[in-house]
């Protein structure tokens, strides 16, 4: 099979036919075999019967229904473990993304060899102050962390090689950051195509401005898991010993510069009364802590089930 389509979706009825009718077109003017795999995220309004009804008039359509919403990565995660396609592509259900980009991105990964194409929505169809601008910044943040070049990481129109989706693992909300997962599985050539953005059609937008603060909080997670994951001594050992001797040398400093006066026969105030004493303590304290918590990850990551996965390209 040429090409799996998996759609996350949540209350999408009114779309999902004209949909699937503008995929089969794509698919049949390209002589693309193909599958859509339709995951309806816990949807309240009629989806699910809309997608049986589809799949019963169309076998190439599939459907996975949760019982409850888990949010997109969840979703993400369900179709890329049934996708059998030689190329997955990822698109939203609300009409924004336009299928007739696939067959440039099926290109560029059959012929210039990238591992994960994704779009980019130069011109964006959404409104400046709640999805343009925060999603500039966003992006400026994630480039700047992950160290790929991608105008438009969170873009839903992706296309990927069939080895990438099944080596990576998304949860949570790490939806915003596959490139990035990717690229730490070893997938490392990793492009951008321009792509038509519309306004959406029918319904309204799933997302509001609380994702922006979730992306950026779920961006720092995954750089320190990725970084540190499976060495967090060096992050709490490395840590703890510098607070712990920014500590020991003030008490230490301290305490002689009151020997110091003291023998002198000048003025000198008591270790106790001194408000950097106590700063002190609290910083030998702290070193001790974060140097047992770099013990206590090191014994976790070394008993984890993942502390030997690799991923092998070639073996023989």
């Amino acid at each position: 099979m040429d090409i799996s389509v998996v759609i996350p979706l949540f209350n999408e009825a009114e779309s999902l036919p004209e949909l699937n009718a503008w995929i089969a077109r794509v698919m049949q003017e390209n002589s693309f075999s193909y599958e859509v795999l339709m995951v309806d995220d816990g949807s309240t309004d009629s989806s699910w019967e809309v997608i049986k009804g589809l799949s019963a008039a169309d076998p190439a359509v599939h459907g996975i229904r949760f019982r409850r919403n888990y949010g997109k990565s969840a979703a993400l995660y369900c179709g890329f473990r049934k996708a059998q396609g030689e190329i997955v592509i990822t698109m939203d259900a609300d009409l924004q993304d336009s299928p007739d980009e696939i067959p440039g991105m099926v290109r560029m990964i059959r012929e210039e060899g990238y591992d994960l194409v994704s779009g980019w929505k130069q011109k964006r169809q959404d409104n400046v102050l709640t999805k343009n601008l925060p999603s500039k910044l966003f992006n400026a943040t994630a480039r700047r962390v992950t160290g790929i070049k991608l105008h438009d990481m969170n873009c839903g129109l992706k296309a990927y090689r069939k080895e990438v989706v099944k080596s990576i693992e998304v949860y949570g909300e790490m939806h915003r950051y596959i490139p990035y997962l990717a690229k730490n599985a070893g997938f490392t050539k990793i492009g951008e195509q321009k792509v038509h953005h519309q306004k959406r059609k029918y319904g309204k937008s799933k997302f509001g401005m609380n994702r922006f603060v979730n992306g950026f909080l779920d961006l720092l997670s995954l750089w320190f898991l990725s970084t540190f994951g499976k060495k967090p001594m060096h992050f709490f050992g490395y840590s703890g010993i510098f607070m712990f001797l920014v500590g020991f040398v003030m008490t230490v400093w301290i305490i002689v510069a009151k020997l110091v006066r003291q023998a002198a026969g000048t003025y000198y105030r008591a270790v106790t009364d001194q408000p950097l004493f106590y700063l002190a303590l609290l910083a030998v304290v702290l070193g001790v802590m974060l140097f047992l918590a770099g013990f206590v990850g090191e014994l976790i990551a070394r008993t984890g089930p993942e502390r030997n996965r690799y991923n092998v390209e070639e073996e023989f």
